[in-house]
């Protein structure tokens, strides 16, 4: 018989545990914006080229999106708890030679290798939550806080980097993840209970290699279409490869007997609307966060810690959209609630397409409060109904669904949003008469370039030199967010559409089809209004 007191401590243990978990995926996802601030420092130190800085940037997320569905599938099999615990002590050890890199080639190695480890750490997290957690309302609100700290990471990162940088070098925003994960692993082993699928199959080693092949190959070559065009004979190669290897794991899955993925989840339009809504936000997100940080401190003169305090209006609404997610979610419905989140989020990406020079900050502030918050909203919504669609034995490969659209998003944002910046600055840049040509050169790379090279040549040269930068970065940077805020308005029509009321959904208490209920898997009668979502329930 169970008592009060045990019932208790239970309870305790079980949102201690959370805690550890949201303290994971709170660092995972600080480490995919911690170097936006970077970004000028490491250039003035380490001079990677143009291509490189934006590798610096994607390494890691590509690389974490291309095996999340891989260690999803491995967590259910070996134990989530296990692999989470061993993934956080891989972090540690790729931070080290991240914070150490000699050159931006072993940054990018290090930045690849954090994640190889991240993509075994957030799988893991959601996963273990519905172990923890078997209440369908109990679970929504563990879901909303740790939507709350993985959306709240993200926005965090830039304000980390930034107390970092106002006083120690560019690798200290790596050293920050040893303490924290020496905490994660004392805590995870005592806190967490283990969980595995009992029937897990084989591990499918094709399976990964065609997951991890297809990911990163359509990925690349769309990050160089939008740099260079077709004009490279490996892009249309890269892409043709990619979506070959995605087309082969698709038809695999559906063949084997225990798939890596079960692709027929995608036959449920919630889950297809949750996936493609967390995808458009990511990017929507990481797209602000790597060009506005260059603005703030290239364009508009901040130092490192007042461009993360700027940005803090993000960090405050992706909290806020977070746990708030489960109270609008249940007023609203999730249909509404995905939507107009996306819509909010649509706006507040449009409002930096009219960002200049010296607009007001007024007008920043209010596009990052709405971006951040929108994104707390769709991404624990969106993580709900991933979670909720999924069987119990199969969450941890659900779940990395989930997080692959985090990540991928996150990559695909500094990517294609960089990309068109990069692209537009250097098509708009124009140079004064007189300019030396390696003072050119170095200027047409990036705005961070044209920085040090207007310091290296006389005011009557380095001044008109460095307005004209700016003028051709904000140029780029307005269009990059208008092209976003079209995708966000875009994916809030498909959601809307997606979750539409269907024949056979089931009924509201008033009567009134709601729109919420998950119509089940192809071939299987709609689910009953206990089997929804936990947030819209």
């Amino acid at each position: 018989m169970t008592t009060p007191t045990t019932e208790s401590t239970g309870t305790r243990r079980r949102w201690a545990g959370l805690a550890v978990l949201v303290l994971s995926v709170t660092l995972v996802a600080v480490d995919a914006t911690v170097l936006s601030l970077a970004i000028p420092s490491i250039s003035e130190t380490l001079d990677p080229s143009s291509t490189q800085l934006l590798w610096i940037g994607d390494s890691y997320s590509f690389v974490l999106a291309g095996l999340l569905v891989s260690m999803g599938a491995l967590s259910d099999r070996i134990g989530r708890k296990k692999l989470l615990l061993l993934g956080s002590s891989a972090f540690g050890t790729a931070s080290l030679l991240a914070a150490y890199s000699p050159g931006p080639g072993w940054l990018i190695l290090a930045r690849a290798l954090l994640g190889v480890a991240g993509a075994t750490i957030m799988p893991s997290t959601l996963s273990l939550i519905r172990t923890l957690f078997p209440d369908a309302r109990e679970r929504a609100t563990a879901i909303g806080v740790w939507g709350a700290g993985a959306t709240a990471g993200a926005a965090l990162g830039p304000l980390v980097g930034g107390v970092l940088l106002e006083h120690f070098w560019w690798g200290s925003v790596f050293l920050l993840n040893l303490p924290v994960l020496l905490l994660l692993l004392v805590l995870g082993a005592w806190l967490l209970p283990e969980s595995r699928d009992p029937e897990p199959g084989s591990w499918d080693l094709l399976s990964v290699l065609l997951s991890m092949a297809g990911v990163i190959g359509v990925v690349y070559a769309i990050k160089e279409l939008a740099a260079n065009g077709l004009g490279h004979w490996y892009v249309p190669a890269a892409l043709a490869a990619g979506g070959l290897a995605l087309a082969a794991f698709v038809r695999r899955q559906l063949r084997l007997a225990s798939p890596l993925l079960d692709v027929r989840l995608f036959g449920n339009p919630r889950f297809t609307a949750a996936v493609a809504g967390s995808l458009a936000s990511l990017i929507g997100l990481s797209g602000v966060l790597f060009f506005m940080s260059q603005y703030l401190q290239l364009v508009r003169g901040y130092s490192p810690l007042t461009a993360g305090l700027a940005e803090m209006p993000a960090f405050a609404g992706a909290v806020a959209g977070g746990l708030l997610t489960a109270w609008v979610a249940r007023r609203t419905g999730a249909r509404a609630t995905l939507a107009g989140g996306l819509l909010v989020m649509g706006a507040g990406l449009g409002l930096l397409g009219w960002v200049h020079e010296d607009s007001a900050y007024l007008l920043l502030g209010i596009s990052f409060l709405a971006v951040g918050t929108a994104e707390g909203v769709v991404y624990t919504l969106a993580a709900d109904l991933v979670l909720s669609a999924a069987p119990a034995d199969r969450a941890g490969a659900a779940s990395a669904v989930s997080e692959t659209a985090y990540e991928l998003g996150t990559a695909l944002g500094i990517a294609l949003v960089g990309s068109v910046v990069t692209a537009i600055y250097a098509g708009s840049l124009h140079f004064p008469a007189g300019t030396p040509a390696a003072a050119a050169e170095r200027a047409g790379q990036s705005i961070s370039g044209a920085v040090e090279a207007a310091a290296s040549l006389p005011d009557g040269l380095g001044q008109p030199l460095l307005a004209q930068a700016e003028h051709a970065f904000v140029h780029g940077m307005n269009t990059a967010a208008l092209l976003a805020a079209g995708l966000l308005l875009v994916s809030a029509a498909t959601a809307w559409r997606l979750l539409r009321d269907r024949p056979g959904t089931a009924a509201s208490p008033a009567g009134e089809p709601t729109g919420d209920e998950p119509t089940g898997e192809p071939g299987e009668p709609a689910a009953a209004p206990a089997a929804r979502s936990g947030l819209a329930a």
